[in-house]
């Protein structure tokens, strides 16, 4: 892994060395030159920069993105009330193609992951997340990737990496390991009508701006499904996020991008955490929001509530609800301990990595919504998935 990264700068180790004795700077292992990786083995976090920055129509290096920024703000917050260690590991300089350095952010990821490790990731297109997904191929599952954006980056799967179409590489690309894709603040008029009219054919999960607004806490069964989420920054408005090229005047404020960042990191099923289309032309309270963005993520992992030893039944409650129309029984199952919901999902096939777990993470409006004699949509876009991967 090593061989893919670079060390911190001196003059940032300079910065850090003036920074408060109680700051997060201060309790971070880092890697820094002359010095080798800092030991992982009891290491729950690896933040880590991909300095990628060239367009994907570029043909020569493009100016380096520089992360210092993010960092330095970071590094200046306090710590809550955490147990769980951090470990900056550097950045992923830029290879001499895009592709490189999507392979480079693959083999650190998968490293991390196998030794049990969340990468943080920090980088420019977000089409740089396509290493992000490959890193869980030695996992031999299906993976479920949940992206909050005002985009769903489908695109033409047969045309070039670009952070508008890298989705539409990661759904035909082989090995098939994508599950479901969810997209958190979504706004119609940024995506081709096709598009949208995809999300519905292939059953993933779209939620517009407006309704994600309405009840964040919506959000948390989605974050629980998850095994990757990222972050494209421009999903955040304008006014709260701003750099050169950004001016849309919709999308999440500074309160509700680190709620939902919390919401991630309170998932037990979250293992990567990836905040893309950064650039060097990000402005002082811009880097600070990322900075707190990346607090918030932290801070839910060291929430973290072991809630799901379903094999113990005293530890959940069931709740079996006839519809009598359909002629079936819905299972829900809601947590002594967390009071967080799930709905079971009957799974009929051969056992192979398509297998899903048969609990549906959900809310209790999906059971009210059941004992009003409705299906819950989500139950029945997982139900019909799982017959396409049925055998």
């Amino acid at each position: 892994m090593i061989d893919f990264l670079s060390p911190l700068s001196q003059d940032f180790i300079c910065f850090v060395d003036d920074l408060s004795v109680s700051t997060i700077g201060k309790q971070i292992a880092m890697y820094t030159d002359g010095n080798d990786i800092p030991d992982l083995e009891h290491t729950f976090f690896a933040l880590v920069g991909v300095r990628e920055n060239r367009a994907s129509d570029a043909v020569d290096i493009a100016e380096e993105l520089n992360l210092e920024a993010v960092r330095k703000a970071f590094y200046g917050l306090y710590p809550g009330n955490w147990t769980h260690k951090i470990a900056d590991i550097g950045d992923i300089p830029a290879g001499h193609t895009r592709e490189d350095s999507m392979h480079a952010l693959r083999a650190v990821v998968s490293e991390l992951l196998r030794l049990n490790v969340i990468p943080i990731i920090l980088g420019g297109p977000q089409d740089m997340s396509y290493g992000q997904y490959r890193g869980y191929n030695h996992l031999g599952r299906m993976v479920n990737i949940t992206n909050i954006d005002s985009r769903f980056d489908i695109g033409n799967s047969d045309m070039p990496f670009n952070n508008k179409s890298y989705i539409g590489k990661i759904i035909v690309g082989e090995p098939f390991n994508l599950f479901n894709y969810a997209v958190l603040g979504y706004q119609s008029f940024l995506n081709p009508p096709e598009e949208i009219a995809l999300m519905d054919k292939l059953y993933f999960d779209a939620y517009r701006l407006g309704d994600v607004t309405a009840d964040i806490s919506l959000t948390e069964p989605v974050f629980r499904n998850s095994d990757i989420v990222t972050l494209d920054v421009t999903a955040i408005n304008a006014n709260s996020m701003r750099y050169k090229n950004h001016n849309s005047p919709n999308g999440f404020d500074g309160r509700e991008i680190c709620a939902l960042a919390r919401y991630a990191g309170i998932s037990n099923q979250v293992r990567s955490f990836g905040v893309y289309e950064l650039a060097n032309t990000l402005k002082a309270e811009s880097a600070m929001l990322v900075a707190q963005i990346l607090w918030y993520f932290i801070e839910g992992v060291n929430f973290r509530m072991d809630d799901e030893d379903f094999q113990n039944e005293s530890q959940y409650t069931t709740y079996v609800v006839p519809l009598e129309e359909e002629q079936i029984n819905l299972i829900f199952l809601k947590s002594n301990k967390s009071e967080r919901w799930w709905m079971e999902l009957p799974f009929e096939g051969t056992a192979n990595k398509y297998s899903k777990q048969t609990l549906l993470p959900c809310t209790q409006q999906d059971y009210i919504t059941a004992c009003n004699q409705e299906i819950p949509e989500k139950w029945l876009k997982a139900r019909l998935k799982n017959e396409i991967y049925k055998y």
